[in-house]
C-alpha cells in the first residue's frame, strides 16, 4: 500500500490525532459510513455490471460493520458522537472525475481505491500511537481495507477494458499527495496538514 501511495502521513497529523482522539473517532465512523454509501450508490449506477455489484454489496456490508464497531468505541469512551463537516479530501478527489460513461466510473473506482490505500496508510500509523484497545481495532481494519482497495482498483481496470490507466491512477495520486501534504484548517480523519 505504501509503495502505491505516493507520500506518508506527515509525523505532524500523527500528533494531532493523539490530541483529537474525539474528533478522529467521529469522522472515521463518518468515513466508514460514506464508504459503505459509496459501494451502494455504484450499485444503483451500474446495475449491469453483475459481478461488480456482488462484490459491492459485500464491501457495504463490511463498511457498515465498521462504522457500528467505531460508534460502539465513541459510546464506550464517553464521546457523543455528533456530525461533523466533511474534509476536503474526499470531495476535492472525486472533482476530478470525468462526467461521461464509462470513463466516469473507471476514475471513481480509482479514487475509491486511493481512498482505500490511504486508510490503510493511516491505519497503520496510527497503530504505533494510539491505546492498545485502538490499535488493536486498527490492525483488525487493515485486512479488508486492503482488500477493497485491491478490489476497486481490479474493477478500473475491468471496466477500462484494455485502455491503459496509469495516467488516470498518477492525475488521482498527485492530488492525494498534494491534499495530504499541504496545510488544512480542518483536522479530519484524511485531513492535510493541520494549520495549528
Amino acid at each position: 500500500m505504501n509503495s502505491f501511495l505516493r507520500c506518508k502521513t506527515p509525523d505532524l497529523w500523527l500528533e494531532q490525532a493523539e490530541d483529537n482522539l474525539s474528533v478522529l473517532l467521529i469522522d472515521h465512523a463518518n468515513c466508514e459510513k460514506k464508504a459503505a454509501s459509496t459501494a451502494l450508490n455504484l450499485m444503483y449506477r451500474h446495475v449491469d455490471q453483475t459481478e461488480m455489484i456482488l462484490k459491492l454489496s459485500k464491501i457495504a456490508r463490511e463498511e457498515l460493520r465498521h462504522f457500528e464497531q467505531v460508534v460502539a468505541l465513541l459510546k464506550d469512551r464517553n464521546i457523543t458522537y455528533a456530525q461533523l463537516s466533511s474534509s476536503r479530501y474526499a470531495g476535492e478527489l472525486r472533482s476530478g472525475a470525468r462526467t461521461h460513461e464509462p470513463a466516469r466510473l473507471v476514475d471513481v473506482l480509482i479514487i475509491s481505491a486511493i481512498v482505500e490505500a490511504r486508510s490503510c496508510e493511516r491505519f497503520a500509523r496510527l497503530i504505533d500511537i494510539l491505546d492498545d484497545e485502538l490499535a488493536e481495532f486498527y490492525q483488525s481494519l487493515l485486512k479488508s481495507e486492503a482488500r477493497h482497495f485491491l478490489f476497486y482498483l481490479d474493477q478500473a481496470e475491468k471496466i477500462a477494458n484494455g485502455e491503459a490507466i496509469q495516467d488516470r491512477i498518477d492525475l488521482f495520486l498527485e492530488a492525494d499527495e498534494r491534499l495530504i501534504l499541504t496545510p488544512d484548517p480542518d483536522f479530519r480523519f484524511h485531513s492535510g496538514v493541520p494549520v495549528i
